[in-house]
């Protein structure tokens, strides 16, 4: 088992005096069969006036809070203590049982077996698929083929095919033109990856977390050089959830940390609000997964 510290700062800094700001923070990493979150605490300046912890309708952790007095300054500082257990990763010969149409019909044959999968199947606005995504994904699903195959198969050419290329796309950037430039990060690859996956009428979902990063021999490691992170998920019958990260062509090991998992990016984005100002504003986040 691996032990990681991770401390997740945002700070936003406004040009203008903010009277008062509501905000939802998603940065509480979720026990799930490999991961136990032993402790979370977070740390909000100024002072919240209002907090709240839920959890919301995929089992994130959640927390809201409100500020409703004046301020120039917010950070928001999420402090966690993650257990992660050994990942022995399937070759890809392990699932090969099913092909991708026969988990497609035992999926709606037996809705009821597999209700909380089926709600991962309808496209999002941000991943609706037009008529290139659906050819791009009919490469890789082949009739006949193995589910597992499949999606494998799927994550290797979003690899090769796509440049990482932090600073070109946003959150808001459409995946046609994320198809067309073929760039994008993390998140586009993520959303690129469950629209071809719904295409063909299957569950997958985005998961939000981190990665650790390894520093090469003989220097120090960066502060703030971890990152968040984003991959996706399906769901094959009788095996569950199987996790691949097409941004680095591997299915995810120990060095994954998982804060939770929804339909696309905007419902679980780590922190989103609503701020009552005239100003703008400027945003920085860190990210530090130490082992400890």
């Amino acid at each position: 088992m691996i032990n990681y510290r991770v401390i997740h700062t945002t700070t936003y800094n406004y040009s203008e005096p903010v009277s008062f700001c509501y905000n939802i923070a998603r940065l509480e990493p979720r026990n799930t069969n490999d991961q136990l979150c032993s402790s979370s605490f977070i740390s909000i300046t100024p002072q919240p006036d209002v907090i709240n912890e839920y959890e919301d309708f995929f089992g994130n952790k959640l927390v809201y809070f409100a500020i409703q007095h004046e301020h120039k300054d917010l950070t928001v500082t999420v402090t966690s203590d993650v257990t992660k257990s050994e990942v022995m990763l399937p070759s890809i010969d392990t699932y090969n049982s099913m092909s991708w149409e026969l988990a497609k019909e035992q999926l709606g044959i037996n809705k009821n077996d597999f209700l909380e999968a089926r709600e991962f199947i309808a496209e999002t606005p941000v991943t609706a698929a037009d008529e290139e995504i659906i050819k791009y994904a009919m490469q890789s699903f082949t009739p006949g083929r193995p589910m597992f195959e499949s999606v494998y198969d799927l994550m290797q050419r979003i690899y090769e095919d796509f440049t990482y290329k932090p600073g070109f796309t946003t959150i808001a950037t459409p995946l046609a033109e994320v198809m067309e430039a073929r760039k994008g990060v993390c998140q586009d690859f993520a959303h690129l990856a469950i629209a071809c996956v719904r295409a063909m009428g299957l569950p997958a979902r985005y998961i939000s977390g981190y990665i650790e990063t390894i520093t090469p021999e003989g220097h120090e490691k960066l502060i703030g050089a971890d990152a968040s992170h984003a991959w996706f998920a399906i769901y094959i019958p009788r095996i569950g959830w199987l996790d691949f990260d097409p941004t680095n062509n591997q299915m995810p090991t120990t060095q994954y940390i998982t804060i939770g998992w929804a339909r696309d990016y905007f419902d679980i984005a780590p922190l989103k609000g609503v701020v009552l100002s005239s100003g703008s504003h400027q945003l920085s986040v860190s990210v530090d997964m130490l082992r400890i």
